[in-house]
């Protein structure tokens, strides 16, 4: 009996072998974009169509030219956009992400229109669980009025250690006790999915111990690790939509690569020791961690390999290296061709992930 899956266009229900190769591949790929607009002619829109991306990631910061806005410009003209990305997308339901944590970390600016005033986490935990509701239900409210059904947020990191810049020093964490990270965190989810807004909780196996920042380079977590960053992930194992792993390297759970391209990290320790089985997607692929010591074809074919069902590829760290789909695709299908990624995890990607987008 043909095994049958949802594709989640109302109503119809596709064999998994009527999809061709190239559009599970393009399913597993968050894209990022130069541009404001995404009519028909536009080559984001031509990519959805042709390689069915799963996602795509958009940001208001512009790497190129800095007096003009990548992505979001204004209220209206991000409505516009994600209407016109969904409208190119075969099922309606592109997922289309943004970075929406609070604090430092909001893309909805106040200049663009938005509220742009969320607090960080760690003002959070000072307001009461009303409080603490109310904000995060306007804030996914503000998400799906613009089409933004996708959050990569909330950070699950422990504040553990107080020299840590990236976690600590900007406030992005609700503590140092796993269970209350928890608590605060699985009130953020609710509050996003009363607007159908889904969430990613970040950054696996825990960035709040590190000392440096992986946007920029190599970041080794050894000495400075504690088990207990996993616990937040057993907690939420079976309420967070997706996992978000970082590019962090820890001797102690793989000798040889950073998490995000680790099977030991991803397969053995957060699949089969945590009991977590949904999506998980890598932090920025393009990040220096990453880029400065691996090939693209090297890093998508250990990211596929290690247990990753959706690969980001912001477009946005360095904008000599923007990759396109086409590209990422051919690099892909190659590795399946050569035998270095089997069909059966692009496979099982492919299911977890239109498992996934049934909840939109």
């Amino acid at each position: 009996m043909i095994k049958k899956i949802l594709l989640l266009t109302i109503g119809v229900i596709y064999p998994l072998n009527a999809v061709t190769l190239e559009e599970k591949i393009g399913q597993m790929l968050m894209v990022g974009f130069y541009g404001t607009t995404a009519d028909k002619n536009s080559q984001i829109c031509k990519d959805i169509k042709k390689y069915n991306i799963g996602a795509v990631i958009l940001f208001d910061y512009n790497p190129v030219n800095k007096n003009k806005p990548k992505n979001i410009a204004r209220k209206s003209q991000l409505k516009q956009l994600t209407k016109e990305l969904q409208d190119c997308s075969k099922d309606g339901k592109l997922l289309i992400a943004v970075d929406q944590e609070g604090g430092k970390v909001q893309r909805l600016k106040r200049k663009y229109g938005f509220y742009g005033k969320f607090p960080k986490a760690s003002d959070v935990i000072k307001m009461n669980q009303g409080q603490i509701k109310s904000t995060y239900e306007k804030m996914s409210l503000e998400l799906k009025s613009v089409g933004i059904n996708y959050d990569l947020a909330p950070v699950v990191d422990l504040d553990i250690n107080m020299k840590n810049h990236v976690i600590h020093g900007l406030g992005r964490s609700f503590g140092k006790d796993p269970k209350i990270v928890a608590k605060y965190a699985s009130t953020f989810i609710d509050a996003m999915h009363k607007n159908g807004v889904l969430t990613s909780i970040k950054h696996f196996p825990g960035h709040g111990s590190s000392m440096g920042d992986t946007h920029k380079g190599y970041v080794d977590v050894t000495k400075l690790w504690k088990k207990v960053e996993l616990e937040p992930y057993r907690l939420l194992k079976d309420k967070a939509d997706t996992v978000m792993v970082a590019h962090v390297f820890n001797k102690k759970l793989d000798s040889k690569y950073p998490a995000s391209l680790s099977y030991k990290t991803i397969t053995k320790i957060l699949r089969w020791k945590l009991g977590y089985h949904g999506v998980v997607i890598t932090d920025d692929l393009q990040m220096g961690a990453i880029s400065k010591k691996y090939g693209l074809k090297n890093t998508l074919q250990l990211a596929i390999n290690a247990g990753n069902d959706i690969l980001l590829i912001g477009n946005q760290l360095d904008s000599k290296r923007v990759k396109t789909t086409k590209k990422l695709v051919n690099t892909i299908r190659n590795l399946i061709e050569s035998g270095k990624v089997r069909k059966k995890t692009i496979e099982k990607a492919y299911t977890r992930i239109q498992k996934l987008k049934e909840k939109l």
